[in-house]
């Protein structure tokens, strides 16, 4: 990772930072099967070029930035699938690797106009290996130095994989946060942003206040962004007030498509209609957000949208 902030120059160059859309959704369209415990990390193994492919369609689709895929991805998560511990240090190291391919595939073709992309290392939420839906209620079975332990190795290991940030992402609770801040403290080199699943429009999924969050976020050098992810659309624009009274930071939202995930079915459901990213994301961004993007059920058509309305439609590759 560099010395300076990685997302300066993106921000100072264009004012806005487009991330990419969901993996799994896209996975799934491309006949994938994520009915596992490792969802879609399952296929860092499996079929690691389909995720190469998926995140070069979203930075052809105008992202600038695209989130590795080890928001699933633990040591502790390939160990229960059998694999050796070597094994599973490859495939963690293999999720950045995969998104920094894609993203120098991109770039040796690049249209005229565009920023060289970056690649977050993404640090899913404990929820995430549990995997059981946790990451939407915060209900877990550790405390914050409990999570410090789960989350060390990884965070260290992706931390030095030579991604330019981390996601520190889809985290729904105070004490998880913390967790991972001690840990960016422990690597001086690292960036990362922070963002949150929320219950309403004022409370992270566990109940703490987001404004108490970003509060406590705003003071660490190492922290680029904070902001909400894997929420709901109709929270965003009352969330993002919430960030700007609270923090100095950049404010990063990526929200769902607006359905509701069932944990037991591990199904989503309850989408109305499809909604037009383009302009939601011209709201986000007149409320003070910008890093924009989009989480699960939502694809690259998702993140033309938010290019189009805010940067113009990206150049033909």
């Amino acid at each position: 990772m560099t010395a300076e902030n990685p997302i300066t120059p993106l921000l100072e160059r264009q004012g806005v930072v487009i991330l990419d859309g969901g993996l799994a959704a896209e996975l799934e369209a491309r006949g994938a099967d994520l009915d596992h415990e490792l969802w879609s990390a399952r296929y860092l193994q499996e079929d690691p070029d389909l995720i190469r492919r998926i995140h070069l369609d979203y930075l052809d689709a105008g992202a600038d930035c695209v989130i590795s895929a080890s928001y699933q991805a633990t040591v502790r998560g390939f160990r229960k699938q059998g694999l050796s511990d070597e094994e599973a240090v490859a495939l963690l190291r293999r999720s950045v690797e995969l998104a920094c391919a894609a993203r120098d595939d991109f770039w040796d073709r690049a249209p005229a106009g565009r920023l060289r992309p970056l690649v977050a290392a993404s640090v899913g939420a404990y929820g995430a290996y549990l995997a059981d839906g946790s990451e939407y209620t915060g209900r877990y079975d550790l405390d914050e130095a409990g999570l410090t332990e789960f989350h060390r190795r990884r965070f260290r290991i992706l931390a030095a994989s030579g991604a330019d940030l981390l996601a520190c992402e889809t985290l729904p609770s105070g004490p998880e946060a913390r967790a991972l801040l001690r840990l960016l403290g422990e690597s001086p080199g690292a960036w990362a942003w922070f963002s949150f699943t929320c219950r309403d429009e004022i409370h992270l999924s566990d109940g703490t206040p987001l404004a108490e969050m970003a509060a406590e976020l705003d003071g660490a050098r190492q922290v680029v962004a904070v902001g909400v992810n894997c929420t709901a659309p109709r929270f965003i624009p009352a969330l993002i007030s919430e960030l700007r009274r609270s923090t100095r930071k950049p404010v990063v939202v990526y929200p769902n498509s607006g359905e509701t995930y069932d944990a037991e079915r591990k199904a989503w459901s309850d989408l109305a209609s499809p909604p037009d990213f383009g302009q939601l994301s011209s709201v986000w961004f007149d409320r003070g957000a910008s890093l924009v993007g989009g989480c699960c059920r939502t694809g690259p058509r998702h993140i033309r949208q938010i290019r189009s309305r805010l940067l113009g439609a990206p150049p033909a590759a």
